[in-house]
């Protein structure tokens, strides 16, 4: 990862702080053997607010697109990329209830003092990622093509005589 940036994550919930800025797809080291071309920039946008429960908040957003690697024709397959996370920070997963555990709409991470904030997008680039990308229709990669069909008893022909 070429950039680093980092925050400490309750302060900057409670001081509603903000960044955005792009992040260079070929810098984004664990997603690049997902993809078929590294080349472009992604947007992304953090927002740091605190919630009901007195507890720092990070609203996250990212936007592009990603050149995939199709899994059945092998060639780039353009993936559209809109991440929006709200990430909550505990001291404690104790200290949480069953109902907010269960809660969709966030999700909870340990409070650090030094937050790598493009690691954190790239974790939820991965997140959002489909498990097999491919082409809405594309055809299987041909193996041998222009060559005969041979089939492996031919061989036998030639022996049906000589017994």
């Amino acid at each position: 990862m070429s950039q680093r940036i980092v925050i400490d994550s309750l302060a900057f919930g409670r001081e509603a702080g903000s960044l955005h800025g792009d992040l260079n797809i070929a810098g984004l080291t664990r997603v690049l053997d997902l993809l078929a071309d590294s080349a472009g920039y992604l947007t992304y946008r953090v927002d740091g607010r605190v919630s009901p429960s007195n507890r720092s908040q990070l609203q996250l957003q990212v936007d592009g697109v990603l050149s995939l690697c199709c899994q059945r024709c092998l060639e780039g397959v353009e993936y559209p990329l809109a991440v929006r996370s709200l990430l909550e920070f505990v001291d404690n997963e104790g200290e949480l209830t069953q109902e907010e555990i269960e809660d969709d709409s966030r999700d909870f991470l340990a409070a650090q003092k030094e937050l790598d904030v493009v690691a954190l997008i790239e974790d939820e680039i991965i997140l959002a990622l489909p498990a097999a990308p491919r082409h809405e229709s594309c055809a299987l990669p041909k193996a041998g093509q222009g060559s005969a069909k041979v089939s492996p008893f031919s061989v036998l022909t030639g022996l049906k005589g000589k017994a």
